[in-house]
């Protein structure tokens, strides 16, 4: 069934996979930092954050095998080319991994999109998560033509909170029971960022 908008698109299909995903260097404040697509020997790295107790305590959905782990390479790719998603490492200059970001959920009629992300153990505490997001933004927003980018996270992540308000992102509202943990239900924090904030 062929939908019929009374308004055009916010963006056209097509900015995105009609380039190869860019890498985004971490100009302010990033220490070398950059964004990067994930590569196959990547695995471990994106694996061990998800054996982190930090980390499961607020991802539910996670790999459990290097193997998995390549089938949501293999699928963080295809969500480039068909635009549905945008999946980065946060490496070093030297190529280790720190971090991750995504852009999902991205809704070309309202030129809107979801943002989430992670950081290592190690690299927890050195603005790895707050400088990697501000350069996202500014690269979904301004570059691409996003006009809102959207996070949630529970209300007991207080670290991911101070990430999202350094990053620019404005703390909007609390969604009441909206999430599931592994120890229950979570009120989660709505934050967004708009073009022009």
């Amino acid at each position: 069934m062929t939908r019929t908008l009374s308004t055009p698109p916010t963006m056209a299909s097509g900015c995105l996979a009609g380039a190869p995903q860019p890498v985004l260097p971490v100009t302010d404040g990033g220490d070398g930092l950059l964004l990067r697509p994930w590569e196959r020997t990547d695995a471990a790295a994106f694996l061990s954050a998800y054996r982190d107790e930090e980390t499961r305590r607020w991802h539910t959905h996670r790999p459990s095998t290097e193997a998995q782990v390549q089938e949501w390479f293999a699928g963080y790719r295809q969500d480039w080319e068909r635009e549905k998603g945008c999946h980065w490492a946060v490496a070093s200059d030297g190529g280790q991994v720190l971090g991750r970001m995504a852009l999902r959920g991205l809704d070309f009629d309202d030129g809107v999109a979801n943002v989430a992300y992670w950081v290592l153990p190690a690299a927890r505490g050195a603005g790895v998560a707050s400088h990697a997001l501000a350069v996202l933004s500014a690269w979904a927003l301004d570059v691409v033509g996003f006009h809102r980018l959207e996070l949630d996270h529970s209300t007991l992540n207080h670290v991911s909170c101070r990430v999202a308000t350094k990053a620019g992102y404005r703390l909007e509202g609390t969604k009441r029971n909206a999430a599931v943990h592994d120890d229950g239900r979570h009120d989660m924090h709505l934050h967004a960022r708009v073009r022009g904030d």
